[in-house]
């Protein structure tokens, strides 16, 4: 092959590659730590929701990108376009973002205390009873949520927590006996108490109900998000059909499926 010839084949292959460049997709994905249904990126499991979108946006040649920030954070930069999608999601959370029809997982709500204060939750009178931690930006029902606005300044009744390490501050706060319950998903807490060795340290006493589902959700600014959307919410429904989420579940130590 001539000069000419290697030349033309360089072109060629450079073409190519740049064609697949430029074809590449990549979906950021953001959230506060929330394992298990989101750890630390480079944790060697990452999360519940992080395998399960990274391996159905694979199937579709997506890569996925995964950031961990503070949560007030990560909804505006989903929010404003900055990032595609936010993860562990309520609809209350972030009603203008994109959600699908089949949830990855459910958040159930309950209260943590030290163990003999005699307290249970029984509704929102008996909350009158203690002083609450709870994580500001979250969603705990409408209920809660209505609660937490009541009182958000209220120091001797509720007590936000913000950053990166909110569920710590809050557990060592109950601890120190600073706060008399904090309310926390249980997936999380189990998770928490499992790395930390603290079972006995906190004990549930009374949960929310109704559970509430929790999705990825996906900017409302950008246009790629319906795809996206959809693209996640098929998968869902492919992998709660033919065992592939609850094996997931399963192997974060979660045995029943949402």
């Amino acid at each position: 092959m001539n000069g000419l010839g290697w030349m033309a084949k360089g072109l060629l292959v450079a073409a190519l590659l740049s064609t697949a460049s430029v074809r590449a997709e990549t979906l950021i994905m953001e959230a506060d730590v929330w394992c298990p249904v989101n750890c630390a990126p480079e944790a060697e499991r990452p999360g519940i929701f992080i395998e399960l979108a990274t391996q159905i946006f694979a199937e579709a040649g997506i890569q996925v990108e995964y950031r961990v920030t503070n949560w007030a954070r990560a909804v505006q930069d989903v929010r404003s376009g900055r990032a595609n999608a936010l993860v562990g999601a309520g609809v209350r959370d972030a009603p203008d973002f994109l959600f699908g029809k089949h949830s990855p997982g459910i958040s159930r709500n309950c209260f943590y205390a030290r163990p003999g204060t005699g307290w249970r939750y029984t509704g929102l009178d008996s909350l009158a009873q203690v002083r609450l931690g709870v994580i500001n930006g979250y969603s705990y029902g409408q209920e809660l949520d209505d609660y937490i606005s009541r009182h958000q300044r209220d120091q001797e009744r509720l007590q936000l927590a913000a950053g990166e390490q909110a569920l710590a501050l809050n557990v060592r706060k109950v601890e120190l006996g600073r706060l008399d319950a904090l309310l926390e998903n249980t997936w999380i807490m189990a998770m928490y108490q499992d790395q930390h060795g603290n079972h006995d340290d906190l004990l549930e006493v009374g949960c929310r109900v109704p559970d509430v589902p929790i999705y990825i959700a996906f900017s409302p600014v950008l246009s790629s998000s319906a795809r996206y959307r959809d693209i996640f919410d098929e998968g869902v429904r492919r992998y709660r059909q033919d065992g592939r989420l609850d094996a997931l579940l399963q192997r974060y130590g979660i045995h029943t499926q949402p």
